[in-house]
Parts: C-alpha cells; structure tokens; sequence
C-alpha cells in the first residue's frame, strides 16, 4: 500500500516537507528480544545516557495505548483472545501510539527509545501460527526504527530468568501451545519466539548483543553500535506512514501540520 492523497498539490507539499524536516528529525532506537533477555535494563540505560549527552528522549512501551489497552487486558483476563483478534487489538494500539505519541516526538527531534515495537508482534503473531504477510498487513502503513538492538538468549535461559514472576495465559503462550502448565508452556513457546526473532533478525540486519554479557559489556557494545551506525532517510523506507499521518493532521481541526517546522 502506498500512500494517496486526495489532493495532487497536498500530496507534494506533504512529500516535500517530509524531506525538508527528515535531516531535523528525532531517531527512534528500538530494543527487542525475549521476556528474560534484559532488554528492558539496557533501554533504561542507553535512555540515561541519551539525556546525559543533551537529547531529548521519550519511552515508548509496547501495547500501552491507553485507548486499547484496557480491553485488551479485560479479553486476556477472560482469556477471550484469539490469535488473530489479539493481532488486529494491538495494531490498533501501535497505530493509536504511533499517531499520538512516537511520530510528534520524532517531528520534534527527540529520541524516542522503544521497549519492543512492531517486530514484536512479527515474532510473537508467528510464534502462534498467524501468516507472516497477514500480520504485516495489518500494521499497514508500516513504521520501522532507525536501529534495532537484539538481545540473544536461548529459550531456556531467558525462561530462567524470569522465574521469579509466572507469566500469564498469554505470556505463556498457553492460547497456542494447550499446555497446562504455565513454565513448560513459556518455555515452548519462548522457543517458538526466538527462532522468529532470528529470522527477523537475519532479515532486517538487527544489531545484535549477546544477552549473556554482563550489563556493562552489553552497554558499551550498545553506545559503540549506536555511534558508528547509519541512518536511513524516511523517504527510504517510512514515506506512507508518515505522511499519513501529516496528512490526519493538515485535515484535523486546528491542523497547523508543518507551519512551524524551518
């Protein structure tokens, strides 16, 4: 899908102010992997040191749309959820996020630091046996990080880790995996996740960092990695989204979409 704008004239105007603010944008960072993998600490950490050196940073947590995430925990509560149903609830919330919290951040240049993001639903949507192309499509238009570090850890490690908090139904993946208990299911399904992740991984070229290391020594991979990479141009590769999302809000009331960007 490609982006059409009703109005010829609106739609080069919107295109050429994407390309005049893309060199002022914010980057967005993203941290993927496993439940147990630590990605977590190491977001909080490369988030201190982004503002330690003078940036503006803003989290984004996977799923915490306000306007979605209340039904979508009141349908895990009554483990309601089908694959494909818990699929299309949280693009609705990436969407939500995207449109409201990720993309102004990132038209104003601040770093926003993702703790999971779409690829998350890629590997966790095909852990459970949804078609891979059926969930992209479902995220349409598709929004992509400017860099993506990938904490690898074995099914069986990251399951250790997290002993000390049961996952829940669907954490467990017991929705797919019919197993009773909620370890053993976690683990399978951990399994069936990780092998996604590295597909995904070989696919979208991930940085990867080996969540075996000692916290530091994967902090300071993370800071060399995020130093030395380079950035893609969002006419390479975000174009549709956003300038959909331009497009909301030159017709939104009160639009004044890109009148104070320079």
């Amino acid at each position: 899908m490609s982006f059409q704008c009703p109005d010829a004239a609106e739609g080069r105007r919107l295109r050429e102010l994407l390309r005049r603010q893309d060199k002022n944008r914010g980057f967005l960072v993203a941290f993927e992997g496993p439940d147990g993998s630590g990605k977590t600490t190491q977001r909080k950490l490369f988030k201190a040191w982004m503002r330690s050196v003078g940036h503006e940073v803003v989290t984004y947590k996977w799923n915490s749309s306000p306007l979605i995430s209340p039904i979508l925990k009141a349908r895990k509560l009554a483990h309601s959820l089908s694959p494909e149903q818990y699929c299309i609830l949280s693009a609705a919330a990436f969407r939500h996020q995207l449109n409201t919290e990720i993309l102004p951040a990132l038209w104003s240049g601040k770093v926003v630091v993702a703790d999971q993001f779409l690829y998350t639903a890629l590997a966790r949507d095909s852990a459970r046996g949804l078609d891979l192309h059926w969930v992209l499509n479902a995220y349409l238009p598709l929004f992509w990080p400017d860099q993506v570090f990938y904490f690898a850890l074995s099914a069986e490690a990251a399951s250790e880790r997290g002993h000390a908090k049961m996952p829940g139904f669907y954490a467990a993946g017991q929705d797919v995996t019919n197993i009773a208990d909620p370890e053993k299911s976690h683990l399978q399904f951990l399994g069936r996740v990780i092998q996604e992740y590295e597909a995904l991984s070989t696919i979208f070229q991930f940085l990867k960092v080996d969540a075996r290391h000692s916290i530091w020594e994967q902090h300071r991979e993370i800071r060399q990695m995020f130093m030395t990479a380079k950035r893609r141009p969002w006419g390479d590769w975000n174009t549709d989204a956003v300038l959909a999302w331009l497009s909301a809000r030159a017709g939104a009331p009160n639009g004044e979409t890109g009148k104070e960007e320079h």
